[in-house]
């Protein structure tokens, strides 16, 4: 006969699950998962520019957006129009409620002069987070590869 089937009586062998290269491929699999989780995570303690950008694009033409600036003195700017601390905060509340009213996402570009005080420039963007503004766009200079040397 064929089949390859034991036809006697006599005794059959049990399969065995070897549970040592079981392990050793489970290990292997925790072992790689490891390494690629851990080099998909962003490094957060790196220095970066914040004045240039040499991946700068062209500004988009947005309807309805604002403009926020800060000169080198501190003093800040909603469009080209000078205002004081408090008057932006409520521009700011004011910007917000109409966007919702028109059914439109608020859209604030940011730039900052080289020369202003990093402490300033968070504060304007810690007001709008507060605003619960989502689309905020920083401004940056272009560098071309010439200037730089590269």
């Amino acid at each position: 006969m064929h089949g390859g089937g034991s036809s006697g009586s006599g005794p059959q062998k049990k399969a065995r699950i070897e549970i040592i290269p079981l392990i050793d491929v489970i290990m292997f699999l925790l072992a790689t998962f490891v390494l690629f989780t851990l080099s998909m995570q962003k490094s957060e303690g790196q220095a970066v520019s914040l004045y240039q950008a040499k991946s700068a694009l062209d500004r988009e033409v947005v309807k309805d957006s604002i403009t926020l600036s800060i000169d080198v003195g501190g003093d800040l700017y909603w469009n080209k129009d000078k205002t004081t601390w408090d008057m932006y905060i409520l521009k700011l509340i004011q910007y917000r409620e109409e966007c919702k009213a028109r059914s439109t996402d608020p859209i604030i570009f940011v730039n900052f002069d080289e020369g202003a005080s990093f402490g300033s420039a968070m504060s304007v963007l810690d007001e709008i987070r507060k605003a619960e503004i989502k689309l905020v766009k920083i401004e940056t200079r272009f560098t071309s590869k010439t200037a730089t040397g590269g």
